[in-house]
């Protein structure tokens, strides 16, 4: 694809559109804008616009597409597969001014925002009024656009879904300017194709959201987590489908390793609860009364220790909550902490094949002679698989990287998953999902795009 590089006439236009303190060119766009937290790829766009509001966004939008430049859409840049990045540089438009609230509905329990807002920002909004967000991706700091924009999942998703259960309508910029709604504060719609659905998980490449109406739900008044240590991964994760299957069904069901409990360990300076164990999953499960709660819970531990769990621990004060799920929520950076260098396999698999999933990689870690770090949503079989550098020479990882994603992906598929469960496909993962699903998905895929962005300004190189 040709495009028009950006000159100083187009930079004036823009600063036109949406104000001198909007609009951020040559050495005052920040080295934040030319990477997502994806290792290894960097590039800077030409120029940066921050609106304000959906009418630049449409304005700039306009004079992209009439000039022929392309337009990467951005947030928080917290993805992890280059689908913030400006690899084709031109305009970076990013999201993070349309930070606003803008109404609570109590009456349909829907929150309108921005796409700005920040998912800790939703979550410490609506808790505050007795209501609640369910998704729970691990981000905190991610913009609900972003998480929009990847269908997010989280720890909630075994019970309550993914962020696309959670969005009732948007407004849209397409690429050409125009601006529609899709969805609105109806429960139900069966009024053609859900073009809300396909905007959800587009990443940014059939148009850029405006504004959002979430769905709430009335706030869980208890909450209690069950660490459960289990003597190898392969009897933690046979348990899961003994856990759904006896119908108490958790909030949450993490799978974690002992290897990674450490290294949150270090990189916090505090102690887990309990790491003597090779394998753990943490269970969360939540209502409106201790007593209701306590009861399944209880149930599930009886499951748990049948199943060969080596013990339980109750989590059911803040000070051990706030213990267990610090150091949950800081794996991720702890594994980076650990390493000069990593990337991460997003792999999606039916729930009774995540065992073996586990136990292919470590096999792979052994043939490879590459170190492999592994947590994920054992309850909805999305592991989280990270390669890592360590001293490897670059040319010696990058080798070991390429070999290792070939055979997950490879293996993936033989079990019946997907190549992503909700970090989404972006630019560094576009090879696998086409490998993974063949020409006539992917030429679905691009018919779609066309359709939207016949001149493939928005978001080129992403996803197809």
């Amino acid at each position: 694809m040709n495009y028009k590089q950006v000159t100083q006439t187009d930079i004036e236009a823009l600063l036109a559109i949406c104000g001198t303190e909007n609009v951020l060119y040559g050495e005052a766009i920040h080295e934040d804008y030319s990477r997502d937290e994806l290792a290894g790829i960097r590039s800077f766009p030409d120029v940066v616009v921050l609106p304000e509001n959906a009418e630049q966004v449409a304005a700039v939008m306009r004079y992209a597409y009439e000039h022929n430049i392309p337009v990467t859409p951005r947030g928080q840049g917290t993805g992890l597969v280059g689908a913030a990045i400006a690899i084709h540089k031109g305009i970076m438009l990013s999201t993070e001014r349309m930070n606003r609230i803008l109404e609570l509905d109590e009456a349909n329990l829907t929150l309108t925002v921005e796409p700005g807002v920040l998912l800790m920002e939703i979550s410490k909004y609506v808790e505050a009024r007795d209501l609640f967000y369910p998704p729970d991706p691990g981000e905190k700091s991610a913009s609900i656009g972003g998480n929009i924009s990847t269908n997010a999942g989280g720890m909630r998703a075994v019970k309550y879904g993914v962020t696309r259960d959670y969005v009732r309508s948007l407004d849209v910029v397409l690429p050409n300017g125009e601006m529609i709604t899709v969805g609105g504060k109806i429960v139900k719609d069966s009024s053609g194709y859900s073009l809300k659905d396909l905007i959800v998980g587009s990443e940014g490449t059939l148009g850029i959201i405006s504004k959002a109406v979430l769905k709430l739900l009335p706030l869980p008044r208890v909450a209690i987590s069950l660490l459960v240590p289990f003597p190898d991964i392969e009897t933690a994760i046979s348990a899961v489908p003994v856990i759904i299957r006896s119908k108490f069904i958790p909030t949450a069901i993490e799978y974690m390793e002992r290897n990674v409990i450490l290294s949150a360990e270090n990189y916090l300076g505090k102690r887990f609860p309990d790491s003597s164990s090779d394998a753990y999953l943490l269970l969360t499960f939540d209502g409106n009364s201790k007593p209701d709660v306590e009861n399944i819970y209880e149930q599930v531990a009886h499951v748990c220790l049948k199943a060969g769990a080596l013990d339980v621990f109750i989590s059911d004060t803040a000070e051990r909550n706030e213990s267990i799920w610090s150091a949950r929520g800081a794996f991720l950076e702890a594994i980076k902490a650990s390493t000069s260098e990593m990337d991460e396999c997003d792999v999606v698999v039916p729930r009774d094949h995540v065992a073996d999933f586990i136990n292919y990689t470590k096999a792979i870690e052994k043939d490879l002679g590459v170190r492999i770090a592994s947590f994920g949503h054992a309850g909805d079989g999305n592991l989280h698989v990270y390669v890592l550098k360590d001293e490897l020479p670059e040319n010696i990882f990058q080798e070991k990287l390429s070999k290792a994603f070939d055979l997950f992906y490879a293996k993936g598929a033989e079990l019946g998953g997907h190549v992503s469960g909700e970090h989404g496909i972006g630019y560094a993962k576009k090879e696998y999902l086409q490998r993974m699903n063949g020409e006539t998905y992917m030429n679905l895929l691009r018919g779609i795009k066309k359709v939207f962005d016949p001149k493939g300004i928005l978001n080129p190189g992403k996803v197809c």
